[in-house]
C-alpha cells in the first residue's frame, strides 16, 4: 500500500475560540449537545484519521458540518492496488443506516394514515411469521422491541453457509437472497422475549419493515425511498440498487479483505463489487455529502410532521437484551435505539442521534446533534469483516464533537 496525506478542507463562517457547548434538556432526560456557530477542529479532525493505511483500515473519509462551517477530509489509499487517491465526495456501502431510510418511509405513511405503528406485523403482512408468535406492532419493528428471533442459516448456491471469515465472504460476494429468504429462517425458531419488554437490534425486523412498504404502497422499496427522499433531497449518489447489482460506481476507496494465501502468508481480496442484496435492511449506496444532507434534513423536521418526527426521539424505557452498541457511557444497560434512530451517550450530558452501518469492507456512521447544528458523516474500509474497532470510529466522533478521551 502506498499511504497518502491527509487532505482537509475548511470552509464557512469563522469562529473565535474553542468549541462553544450549551446543554439543554432532551426527551430522555439526558441533556444534549448545542454547537454555536464554532468551527470544526481541522487539526483534530486531521489526527483523528492519521496513519492510514494500516493493516487493520486502508482509508478514512470524514465530513463534518454544521453552523460553525464545514470540513471534509481523508485519510490512506483508495486502492490498494494502484495507490489511488481516495475520493471524499465518493460513493460508499452503507450498511445499516439504510434503515433510517426505512423507517422515515414507514413514519411517513403513518403520517399519512396509510400505516397504523401501532398496528400488527401480522395484519399487515399475513403469513410472513411463523404461526404461534405473539402480535408484533409496526412500531416493536422499527425500534428493535419485537422480540423476534436474530434469523438463521441461508444458504449459499454451493451449499455452504457463511462461517463469518472473510474468506468465505470474498469467495461468495455476489451471492444473495430474498428479503422472504431471510424472514423465512424465523420458522421453527423461538421469540427472543415477549414484545415491547427489552430491545434486541435485530435486521430481520426491517427486511420484514421493507416489505411493510411495499405491501402498503404496492409500489418497490426502491420507487419509494427514491420518490420520497431521494428525489426531494437531491440525493444523486444515493440509491437502494438490485440485489443482483454488484457495482459500486465512482467509490471513495476499494474495499478489501485481509483472506489467507495458500504460502501461509495473508493477502487482500478486493470486495468493492458484492452485491447489495440486505436492501431495506442495509444494502443502500450513499456518499458522505448525501448522508450528511439526509440527517440533517431529517433531524430539522424537512421529512416528517411534528408527531411523526417525535418518534425520533421516542427510545424505549427497556433493557438492552444482549447489544453492544447500547452499552456505552451512562445508559449501559438500557435501550438505546428509537423508532429509526440511535442514541448515543458517551458520557453524562452527551447525547448524539444517529446511525452505524457496516458491510464487509466498510464501517460508516452518522450523526449529529438533535438540533443538527452540526453532523458528522465517517467512513472506513476495514480489512476485517468485524470492521473498525470503536476507538478508530470514535476518535472521529471526539474531534467532531469535541467529545472526552476514552
Amino acid at each position: 500500500m502506498r499511504a497518502r496525506t491527509t487532505v482537509g478542507r475548511l470552509a464557512g463562517t469563522a469562529a473565535i475560540g474553542a468549541l462553544v457547548v450549551s446543554l439543554t434538556a432532551g426527551t430522555s432526560g439526558a441533556a444534549q449537545i448545542t454547537v454555536h456557530r464554532a468551527r470544526p477542529d481541522a487539526a483534530a479532525l486531521r489526527a483523528s484519521i492519521a496513519g492510514l493505511p494500516s493493516a487493520e483500515i486502508t482509508s478514512a473519509v470524514v465530513l463534518v458540518d454544521g453552523d460553525g462551517g464545514r470540513w471534509s477530509g481523508t485519510s490512506g489509499t483508495g486502492d490498494p492496488a494502484t495507490g489511488r487517491p481516495v475520493n471524499a465526495d465518493g460513493r460508499f456501502r452503507i450498511g445499516s443506516i439504510s434503515k433510517v431510510f426505512t423507517a422515515t418511509v414507514l413514519l411517513q405513511l403513518a403520517a399519512e394514515h396509510r400505516i397504523d405503528l401501532d398496528g400488527t406485523v401480522q395484519r399487515y403482512l399475513p403469513h410472513a411469521l411463523p404461526e404461534g408468535y405473539p402480535p408484533i406492532t409496526v412500531r416493536q419493528l422499527l425500534n428493535h422491541t419485537s422480540g423476534l428471533p436474530s434469523g438463521g442459516k441461508l444458504f449459499a448456491p454451493d451449499g455452504s453457509t457463511d462461517d463469518g471469515s472473510a474468506a468465505w465472504f470474498a469467495a461468495h460476494a455476489a451471492d444473495h437472497w430474498t428479503p422472504r429468504q431471510a424472514v423465512d429462517v424465523l420458522a421453527g425458531q423461538p421469540m427472543q422475549f415477549a414484545p415491547g419488554t427489552a430491545q434486541q437490534y435485530n435486521g430481520v425486523n426491517y427486511y420484514l419493515a421493507g416489505l411493510l412498504i411495499e405491501r402498503v404502497t404496492g409500489r418497490s422499496f426502491e420507487r419509494e425511498v427514491t420518490d420520497r427522499i431521494l428525489r426531494p433531497l437531491g440525493l444523486r449518489h444515493t440509491s437502494a440498487p438490485a440485489a443482483t447489482d454488484t457495482a459500486l460506481p465512482d467509490p471513495t476507496a476499494h474495499a478489501v479483505l485481509a483472506v489467507p494465501r495458500p504460502d501461509g502468508g495473508t493477502g487482500l481480496a478486493d470486495v468493492t463489487r458484492q452485491s447489495p442484496w440486505p436492501w431495506a435492511e442495509g444494502g443502500m449506496l450513499s456518499s458522505a455529502p448525501d448522508l450528511e444532507r439526509f440527517l440533517s434534513a431529517l433531524l430539522r423536521g424537512e421529512l416528517l410532521p411534528p408527531a411523526q418526527q417525535a418518534e425520533l426521539f421516542a427510545v424505549p424505557d427497556v433493557p438492552n437484551f444482549h447489544n453492544q452498541n447500547c452499552d456505552i457511557g451512562p445508559t449501559t444497560g438500557r435501550a438505546c435505539f428509537s423508532t429509526g434512530l440511535m442514541r448515543f451517550t458517551p458520557a453524562p450530558g452527551i447525547e448524539l442521534w444517529g446511525k452505524t452501518g457496516s458491510r464487509p469492507g466498510w464501517t460508516s456512521a452518522m450523526f449529529a446533534t438533535r438540533d443538527a447544528s452540526r453532523d458528522l458523516v465517517c467512513s472506513f474500509t476495514p480489512t476485517s469483516r468485524q470492521g473498525a474497532s470503536f476507538p478508530a470510529q470514535y476518535r472521529v466522533a471526539a474531534a467532531a464533537f469535541d467529545l472526552p478521551a476514552l
